[in-house]
């Protein structure tokens, strides 16, 4: 059977947390680099068929993206709408109240959540995000760097699925992968560990 190209969905790995930063410029801790440093070091045998990777404008997912594609010697494009969930309202929150927060933004999608984006508009601004990389991408495997949210209301749209936490990334910092068929979005694998993905 003839492959079909394929658009992999990567979350960032674990970040450096920090309260007095912006979110959206928290960088890679030393255990994120670590495992983006060692996919790095087998992607181009991994992923031989991959021709185009993009990125979120988040500084973690450009700090994801960069030697995965510097290995595969390919340019990154940052695709400017694919973003985490807009959460600037409440900033950071204490990983507690924080997951309590996400949890209702899940359960809620029509609604916003203490100010934050409402799930709904975060799903179709990332599905359509989406959309325009497959349509500027070469042909050929696609490789997009993002986040646990919007990766998870990704999948729940392109699964024909309700919204819900169920199908979140999980625990563990992030550093997930999931698939879909480029030509018709259909989701092909749910979330798991990049390590269990690339076979590290």
């Amino acid at each position: 059977m003839a492959h079909r190209p394929q658009l992999r969905y990567l979350s960032h790995p674990q970040v450096q947390i920090d309260p007095r930063v912006p979110v959206t410029e928290w960088s890679l801790n030393s255990v994120g680099q670590t495992r983006i440093n060692a996919l790095a070091q087998v992607i181009a045998n991994r992923l031989q068929d991959t021709f185009s990777v993009f990125t979120s404008p988040e500084r973690k997912a450009r700090d994801t993206a960069a030697p995965l594609a510097a290995a595969l010697g390919l340019d990154v494009t940052v695709a400017k709408d694919s973003y985490e969930n807009d959460r600037a309202s409440t900033g950071y929150l204490p990983p507690p109240e924080f997951e309590t927060t996400a949890d209702a933004f899940f359960a809620d999608p029509d609604q916003s959540i203490r100010g934050w984006e409402r799930a709904k508009d975060a799903q179709d601004r990332i599905f359509s995000s989406i959309l325009h990389m497959t349509q500027a991408a070469p042909p050929g495997d696609m490789l997009v760097v993002g986040h646990g949210a919007v990766g998870t209301l990704l999948y729940c749209a392109c699964a024909a699925t309700p919204i819900s936490r169920d199908h979140d990334q999980g625990p563990g910092g992030g550093g997930n992968l999931t698939t879909f068929d480029r030509a018709t979005l259909q989701a092909t694998t749910p979330w798991q560990s990049l390590e269990q993905a690339f076979a590290l």
